[in-house]
């Protein structure tokens, strides 16, 4: 997990910040220094579970939270990405906001 070192207000109003990553959590961008989202662990505050379905319980869903549900599209597209630490597993869904035809 990172840190953010530094940070200070553009002049258009956004914010830089100047941030210290674990060379693993750098490797895991693959490259990429654009469309870059930060969250931090303390602010997951909804509960949510995990469900089993199927023979041996072979089939996981991730469940959504109903205060999550609103505005939610189904039947369009979603991207996942697994993020490894030494203490957690992180699973970040993108669900598109428009329903792609």
């Amino acid at each position: 997990m990172g840190s953010i070192l530094n940070s200070k207000t553009a002049t258009d109003g956004k914010i830089v910040f100047e941030i210290l990553v674990d060379y693993e959590e750098a490797l895991q961008l693959k490259g990429h220094v654009k469309n870059i989202h930060l969250f931090s662990n303390e602010v997951s505050d909804i509960k949510s579970n995990i469900s089993l379905r199927g023979k041996n319980e072979a089939t996981k869903y991730f469940l959504i939270p109903k205060e999550l549900r609103k505005d939610l599209k189904f039947n369009t597209k979603v991207t996942c990405q697994k993020i490894e630490t030494d203490t957690k597993t992180i699973f970040v869904y993108m669900v598109d906001k428009f329903k792609l035809e």
